[in-house]
Formats: structure tokens, sequence, C-alpha cells
């Protein structure tokens, strides 16, 4: 093979790989898509507890998509469902539920030093804050939860993509429940050290009713991510995992 030839290949894997990358990119765009206006309905049908349906649907967004175009989707499946359907309190599910996405992403890809970074920085901002040590504790022993099963779960997330299913309920209840409860720490982190129960005008009587009654609402949440998770979402992450033809997130 002269040189001339090996010139020739080099192009040709160049234009294939070119591609393959343009196929890629406008799935993963089409699958932004799909997911952010499935973000947006859950949100429209959602009813009684603290926060909306859209986080059952967080963990398959990360796992799916991966933390980037994950994190796209749920931001704008979340502005798009709150421009249509604005509440007082817009700004919390805006920027909690895409960085509950964002975590999933990452712990599917097995990264968990991101993760563990989030939460250091919100947890530390929380405690340095005079409500941090005024505020009970039990109402964040699920976040400390959280955070001790962070890297477990991203070194058990690689049985989200095997081929045999036996982990992959175990794993995908571990990602549902770490993502959820970044969801819920982010609110938290926006309330209290961010301030906005200044911005509402909350007095500190008003704030402490709200994170006792937001707490156990959130444990009841946990509970049922663990649920939807186990009867949901694995029997669906299989299905797409067999017509996608996944074997890791798309971004």
């Amino acid at each position: 093979m002269d040189l001339r030839e090996i010139s020739l290949l080099i192009e040709c894997k160049k234009l294939h790989s070119v591609e393959k990358m343009r196929r890629l990119s406008t799935k993963n765009i089409a699958f932004v898509g799909v997911f952010a206006a499935l973000h947006a309905v859950l949100y429209f049908m959602s009813f009684g507890l603290w926060r909306n349906w859209a986080i059952y649907l967080e963990p398959i967004e990360g796992i799916v998509l991966g933390p980037w175009a994950g994190l796209s989707a749920a931001l704008i499946g979340s502005i798009v469902a709150r421009a249509i359907k604005p509440i007082d309190v817009w700004m919390f599910g805006i920027v909690a539920e895409p960085v509950g996405v964002l975590a999933a992403g990452f712990l599917a890809k097995g990264k968990w030093k991101p993760v563990i970074g989030i939460y250091a920085i919100m947890l530390i901002a929380y405690f340095i804050h005079p409500f941090g040590t005024w505020l009970p504790l039990w109402t964040i022993l699920d976040i400390l939860l959280a955070l001790a099963l962070i890297y477990p779960t991203a070194k058990l997330s690689k049985s989200l993509f095997e081929e045999k299913v036996k982990l992959l309920p175990m794993s995908l209840i571990l990602v549902s429940f770490v993502a959820t409860v970044t969801d819920a720490l982010t609110r938290v982190f926006l309330l209290i050290p961010v301030g906005l129960y200044s911005v509402f005008g909350w007095p500190p009587e008003a704030v402490y009713y709200i994170f006792i009654t937001g707490a156990v609402d959130s444990y009841i949440e946990d509970v049922l991510v663990v649920i939807v998770s186990l009867l949901v979402g694995v029997p669906l992450l299989v299905a797409l995992k067999r017509v996608l033809d996944l074997k890791h997130s798309l971004s």
C-alpha cells in the first residue's frame, strides 16, 4: 500500500467519523426534545406533595441522555412548563431539576467526584449559614445518606448498561435516590444559603414551618421515587436499551 492509498484510507475514516458524529448529534437533539416535552407534561400532571412529578423522570433523563444533554432537557422542560403554568416559587424547580438530572448523568457514567463536589459546596454553605445549625438535623438525613451513597452508586452504575440485568434494579434505585435527593439539596441551598427566603419576605418562623413540612414531603417522595424506579423505571430502561441499542449514555 503506497502513501496515496494510506492517505485516502485516512480521509475515508475521517469522513466516516464526522458522519457518525453528525448522526449522533442529531439523535441527541431529538431525544433532548422528547425528554424536555415529557418533563413539562409531568409538571402539568402533578398534584399532592412538595415537588412535581418530573422528579420521577430525572434519573432516566440523566442515565439515557448523560449529564449535559440531560441537564439541557430538564432545563428546557422546566422553563417551558413554568412559562405556561407559572408559580411564585418557579426558580426552585428551574434550577433544582436540571441539577438532579446532572447528578444522575454523572453517576451513570461512573463519575462520583463532580457529584461529591456539588454536595460539598451546598452542604458547607448550608451549615455555615445560621439557619443550618438552627433547623433540625433530621430534616436533611436523606441528604446525608445520599452523600454516603454517591461513591458506591457510581461504582455500581456500570450494571445499568450491561446485558445482564441482575444488578440493574439496585443500580437504578440508587441513582434515582441520589438524583432525587440532589434535587432536594439544591432547593435547600437556594432557600437558605442563597437566601431566597428573604426575597420572598419569609420570617424565620415561616422558614422553619416550610422546612419541616417540606422535609416530611421529601421523605415520602424519596420512598415513592424508589418504588416508581423499581416498578416503572427498570422496565422502561430495559426497553430503551433494547430499542435504542444503548451501550452507554448518549452524551
